[in-house]
């Protein structure tokens, strides 16, 4: 097996990998917990906590039932069969550091549109009732933790006994090989990818799914929906189309063709997306928010328009890329560099790195309109409590430390070119600011 260096988070240390292991899964709980139960406030949940202890918290810990690993059994297996059964265009993924090429199936719309349109369904004629999967929510993001848990023990196993290219190898340690992952691209037989199924099958599905169960739920219970809970969903709904229109591109993002599948990657998809990502409109289900029509309708078009504007982004890079730095850049020709770098095998190639156009605000100018958003869809909640925008405040960290893990790393990838780059674009996300 090749031994491979792994690349570290600057913001993540050895001792901070242990607490995020340690401490991720409580606090999931612990959201869900003060989402549902304690009002939204974290006051409240904190003198729960304060009076009653370790104790109080293993109280409120639900245990994983036989109705929630039924409810993630069938929805994996369901995700999983049209991942591998549904038609798609063959997409080549970037080439690897030891000069792999992964070979997807470009059938993630599909896929989208059959969940949906087969869980609207089932819920129209009475087969199956989506308020369920709200009311054993704790129950089902306890088993999606332990197992997880058990999945990432297995992608370590596997990275070790049975990888599924050279992209794989140990840095010597337990912990490092368990967190960031073995392999870059782990596959089950050929043909089934599962970083593919983890991040975009498993965990961008289930936003898109668990968003319209908490705007039915709200439903159900009130016998109508805010217009609060519209905007959100509307706007969760718009930003996971805009995601699987463009999959193809991101398989060729940092997630997929950078970061290894270990506890960072896939726990989080499996786990922490379903939570965390949602977890506005889990919050609107008990507190409806009536906006009124025209402030309502000042939001929803804030939202898509900055949706429209991180697609636009990807849109143009890749369309930079794929025509070889031919493609007009908002009406004219791009202004680009032409990158040399050496591959780990000794070859030497190019990359255009585009300069202009929405590139030329800022090196991940693409990050602005995702954060703000997530803003716009978490703003109906309105400011009575701070944790509705838990989500807005790990976003921000989480894209400020990939844009300077991504700086890192064209840094040693590029040299001088990247220098050069940098000099023509000087700030990293925020123009004029940062």
């Amino acid at each position: 097996m090749a031994e491979s260096k792994t690349v570290h988070s600057p913001l993540v240390t050895y001792a901070s990998m242990l607490s995020l292991l340690s401490l991720c899964p409580p606090f999931v709980i612990l959201l869900w917990y003060t989402m549902v139960h304690a009002d939204g406030s974290i006051s409240q949940t904190f003198d729960y906590l304060k009076q009653h202890g370790l104790q109080g918290f293993i109280d409120i810990w639900p245990r994983p039932t036989a109705t929630a690993w039924k409810l993630i059994a069938v929805y994996a297996a369901f995700e999983a069969a049209l991942q591998l059964l549904l038609p798609g265009k063959r997409v080549e993924g970037p080439i690897s550091p030891t000069g792999n090429r992964p070979i997807y199936k470009a059938n993630g719309m599909a896929a989208y549109f059959v969940t949906l349109a087969t869980y609207l369904g089932l819920w129209w004629f009475g087969i199956f009732n989506p308020s369920s999967v709200y009311d054993h929510l704790g129950e089902i993001y306890s088993a999606l933790i332990f197992g997880s848990l058990v999945f990432c023990v297995f992608l370590y196993i596997k990275g070790h006994l049975a990888p599924s290219s050279t992209d794989s190898g140990s840095s010597g340690n337990i912990i490092i090989d368990f967190y960031w992952g073995m392999e870059l691209y782990p596959r089950i037989g050929k043909n089934f990818d599962i970083k593919v199924f983890t991040n975009c099958r498993f965990g961008m599905m289930s936003w898109a799914v668990l968003a319209v169960t908490y705007c039915i739920k709200q439903y159900e219970a009130n016998g109508k929906v805010a217009d609060s809970m519209l905007v959100n969903t509307i706007l969760m709904l718009v930003y996971v189309t805009k995601f699987f229109w463009w999959e193809a591109g991101y398989w060729s993002t940092m997630d997929i063709a950078h970061d290894r599948a270990g506890f960072y990657i896939c726990w989080g998809c499996l786990v922490w997306v379903p939570s965390i990502y949602t977890s506005p409109g889990m919050y609107l289900v008990n507190h409806p928010v009536y906006l009124g029509t025209q402030l309502a309708l000042y939001v929803l078009v804030a939202g898509i328009l900055c949706i429209y504007i991180n697609y636009d982004c990807d849109r143009q890079r890749q369309e930079f890329r794929r025509t070889n730095g031919k493609a007009l850049v908002w009406g004219k020709a791009p202004s680009k560099i032409v990158a040399s770098y050496t591959t780990a095998s000794g070859e030497t190639k190019t990359s255009i790195l585009l300069t202009s156009g929405w590139w030329g605000l800022s090196r991940h100018f693409h990050y602005v309109p995702e954060i703000l958003a997530a803003f716009f869809w978490t703003v109906p909640a309105l400011f009575n409590h701070a944790l509705p925008y838990f989500y807005v405040v790990f976003l921000t960290i989480l894209l400020f430390d990939r844009a300077k893990r991504d700086d890192d790393r064209c840094r040693s990838k590029y040299g001088k070119y990247w220098k050069l780059y940098c000099e023509k674009v000087p700030y990293r996300i925020i123009p004029g600011i940062y």
